[in-house]
């Protein structure tokens, strides 16, 4: 049914154009992020989360229902079938969509819709903000790291970052008056 690891078309088709967008790479980032520091049984179930959206992943767009899953994106076959009455479409719901078992040898016999990309998104952040950890942590960007935040210097230095963001934001908003 799929083609044995490495499947190169998988990436290039399926998650190339996807990670090129910003605001994808950043919701699969996240989706990682959230499994630091987590119970086994929430990492399985971000897994699960990750597989119905960044593999699996369907939305609607206007009254249409379009594919933005990678592993639909770089199967014809399955992306065709899943649009087809075959296959039970729920709404995303990460609280609910985290607990389906899931078949990796053959077509989904059920996939999830999100409103919009924007509210799987929004969702899965909100679910991510459920699991139980000790810490928070943040991807810098500027140092590439990984950065936990469990002291009140680190909230202090994310918060200078954030202040200096909305600096920027708010002069490029007074250049557009």
């Amino acid at each position: 049914m799929y083609t044995p690891e490495p499947d190169i078309c998988h990436e290039l088709l399926g998650h190339v154009p996807l990670f090129a967008d910003p605001g994808f790479a950043q919701f699969s980032q996240e989706i990682g992020l959230a499994s630091l520091g987590a119970p086994d049984d929430y990492i399985e179930k971000l897994a699960t989360v990750y597989w119905f959206t960044v593999e699996f992943g369907l939305c609607r767009q206007g009254s249409e229902i379009r594919a933005y899953g990678a592993g639909l994106l770089s199967s014809f076959g399955e992306l065709k079938y899943s649009l087809t009455d075959k296959p039970k479409l729920e709404p995303f719901l990460p609280e609910k969509t985290c607990l389906q078992k899931y078949p990796i040898t053959e077509f989904q016999p059920v996939y999830y819709v999100a409103e919009s990309f924007d509210d799987a998104k929004e969702k899965v952040r909100k679910y991510a903000a459920t699991i139980p950890r000790p810490f928070s942590v943040r991807y810098n960007p500027y140092t590439q790291n990984i950065e936990v935040l469990d002291s009140t210097q680190q909230l202090t230095n994310l918060a200078d970052t954030i202040s200096g963001e909305i600096g920027i934001l708010c002069n490029a908003l007074r250049k557009m008056e």
